[in-house]
């Protein structure tokens, strides 16, 4: 059930009439309580979009009691009438959602088309269906109303036998190479735990998780992240437990963002190990999973072990050259810095390559998660503003 799966949550998604081809395109989250905890982390891009702008003043007092998210516009790059737009949005949904909810407490989110404005008429009115038709069971409907090129609509639940609940529901198709979020992602718990407490399990969840995307090294200008926090349970976890469980769901959306990827026939794991430090590991699996030649190959299911040691030279990390080991799908192909097994040995016909790393400098280690480059994503992203 997603983001409705915690106690305490209703959604809704619904077509407003935003996208041309009539599809469902606009979905709102309420948290009707006890709590209304909230925490967030949103694009390191310095381009951000008026509901980034918005929704993160809103996340400074601690407390959102709704979320309206649009599909079909991204509302970026839109100056000031563009931000009106966003705080009119919120007004909208604090009107018709009444008493116990005001516009300095719901957060906005939308994805699309850069540099247009919404049809406003549209994006107000589909708030006001979207309210009457707030159900617990609509967590699905609202996931699928965020979708853009996503082929499918993501959810996840975490059950944890306390009698908690995390649920959630993404969208991510491309421009999926973030800093602290993957596009559109609203979490919602019905754990009874503050703000601070929701902040600190989000961004180390994020850290691992949809921060250790990247598809196609492009950030996005609306990313945003969302962790909702009702009380509705009634009971206090561990809070180790709960950060695990926060991260398990974060995981489980982020790989479906990656299987979705736009144009993708191939996952690829990339795997650093032996790094001096985790920022090394993190920045050498980066570039690696950077590489267009090396994802090239991937896609030709040619284990080019030489374009691996290309991208580990560009980065700044600690390693020598001859100390390099490099292994695709359980195959060393490179030993090192040289050649290794037979690289013939290597079998890629199968939807995930697993390539690792060992820098042979330290303990640490990072993963990335990329794709194969296609045609097909070439294609998709030449066609996508018609």
């Amino acid at each position: 059930m997603s983001v409705t799966a915690a106690k305490g949550f209703t959604a809704a998604g619904i077509a407003a009439g935003i996208k041309e081809n009539g599809g469902a395109d606009l979905a709102l989250v309420v948290n009707n309580g006890p709590n209304r905890a909230a925490a967030g982390v949103f694009t390191a891009n310095r381009v951000k979009a008026a509901p980034v702008l918005w929704s993160q003043q809103v996340l400074k007092g601690g407390r959102v009691s709704a979320v309206v998210l649009n599909s079909g516009g991204a509302n970026a790059c839109t100056g000031a009438p563009g931000f009106q737009d966003t705080h009119a949005t919120a007004e909208k949904a604090a009107e018709v959602l009444g008493d116990g909810h005001s516009a300095g407490e719901i957060a906005v989110a939308s994805t699309g088309l850069i540099g247009e404005r919404l049809p406003m008429e549209a994006v107000l009115g589909g708030v006001g269906t979207a309210a009457g038709a707030l159900s617990a069971h609509g967590g699905e409907k609202a996931a699928i109303a965020i979708k853009t090129t996503d082929t499918v609509h993501k959810t996840a639940v975490v059950e944890s036998p306390a009698g908690w609940t995390v649920g959630g529901m993404a969208k991510g198709a491309g421009m999926l190479a973030p800093s602290l979020a993957t596009m559109l992602v609203v979490l919602t718990t019905d754990a009874d735990l503050a703000s601070p407490a929701l902040d600190e399990a989000l961004r180390s969840a994020t850290r691992t998780t949809f921060e250790r995307i990247d598809s196609d090294g492009c950030l996005s200008t609306n990313d945003t992240v969302l962790l909702l926090g009702s009380g509705a349970s009634g009971v206090v976890p561990d809070a180790a437990e709960f950060a695990e469980a926060v991260r398990a769901v974060c995981d489980d959306l982020g790989r479906q963002i990656v299987r979705d990827a736009e144009g993708a026939s191939k996952d690829i794991r990339v795997e650093v190990v032996g790094a001096a430090s985790e920022a090394d590991a993190e920045e050498v699996g980066r570039s690696i999973a950077r590489n267009n030649l090396l994802k090239c190959a991937v896609h030709g299911e040619d284990p080019n072990w030489g374009r691996v040691l290309s991208a580990i030279g560009t980065t700044s990390a600690a390693f020598e050259p001859d100390q390099l080991n490099v292994s695709i799908n359980g195959v060393q192909v490179c030993r090192g810095g040289a050649v290794g097994e037979d690289r013939d040995k290597v079998d890629m016909r199968f939807r995930e390559v697993r390539i690792t790393a060992d820098l042979s400098a330290g303990t640490e280690s990072a993963v990335i998660w990329t794709n194969d480059l296609t045609a097909d994503y070439v294609h998709e992203n030449s066609a996508y503003s018609s």
